[in-house]
């Protein structure tokens, strides 16, 4: 074994960008990567759009809202991180991409699952800080220190 001789490492596999002219199957890597959410994998509905010369894509899903919960994630983390892979994908690529879901008012500003809902809860009461807790009391008068 030696420690001080320096070995040129060779890459377990070769990693290269494709041609400007391919662009990655966005269609199955969505698919694959929102299925396994679905209560019912046949009603996801993939569209995909892609624009050679402006180098952008556009992906438009659809499934039963019955699983927008399990798709979107707690705080929306798991749909987040599908946009992050298929961002990645595109980035490979030379590509921007775009995901919009269908039936839901989350599309690429990232929102998640809980801000679809129609039932609002009234906004949390703020303390009022100042005074005695209530409000309507008398402030009480700091006194300067004396030594």
């Amino acid at each position: 074994m030696f420690l001080n001789r320096s070995v040129p490492q060779q890459p377990h596999h070769s990693v290269g960008k494709q041609s400007p002219t391919a662009s990655p199957n966005y269609e199955g890597l969505v698919r694959f990567l929102v299925q396994p959410f679905l209560e019912s994998p046949e009603s996801l509905s993939v569209d995909c759009e892609i624009s050679q010369s402006l180098q952008k894509a556009w992906i438009r899903i659809a499934f039963d809202s019955t699983d927008k919960g399990k798709v979107f994630g707690r705080g929306g983390r798991n749909i987040q991180a599908i946009r992050t892979v298929i961002a990645a994908a595109a980035d490979v690529a030379g590509q921007s991409v775009y995901l919009d879901i269908y039936g839901s008012s989350a599309s690429r500003e990232g929102a998640s699952f809980d801000e679809d809902r129609e039932e609002r809860l009234p906004p949390p009461k703020s303390r009022d800080r100042r005074g005695n807790g209530n409000g309507n009391g008398p402030r009480p008068i700091a006194k300067p220190r004396t030594r």
